[in-house]
């Protein structure tokens, strides 16, 4: 099943600092995760100015129960980067420039 996750950080003063300071924990994370699982699409969500506030991901997971258990070990959860987190079932058609189904 395909899931997109949209997650927005904390809007406090020291939430790009906190953010920053996961991100390495956050990629080792997701570099594991891509060994199980499928990450179709991932990257920040960034204000007017470029600046991270937040999170999306495309990820194909064979349950809704296998991917709140990559969210209940994510970094961005666990340390709360992340403080608002949708997640959505979708179906990523086009991946890369070609067709899917």
């Amino acid at each position: 099943m395909q899931f997109m996750i949209t997650a927005y950080d904390g809007t406090d003063s020291d939430a790009l600092a906190r953010r920053m300071s996961v991100r390495p924990r956050h990629l080792k994370n997701m570099l594991k995760v891509m060994e199980q699982y499928k990450v179709l699409c991932a990257g920040g969500i960034t204000n007017e100015c470029g600046m991270p506030i937040g999170s999306f991901l495309v990820m194909d997971f064979p349950s809704r129960e296998l991917l709140d258990k990559y969210l209940e070990t994510e970094p961005y959860v666990t340390e709360k980067v992340w403080q608002e987190i949708k997640v959505e079932s979708c179906n990523a058609v086009i991946i890369n420039n070609e067709m899917g189904k």
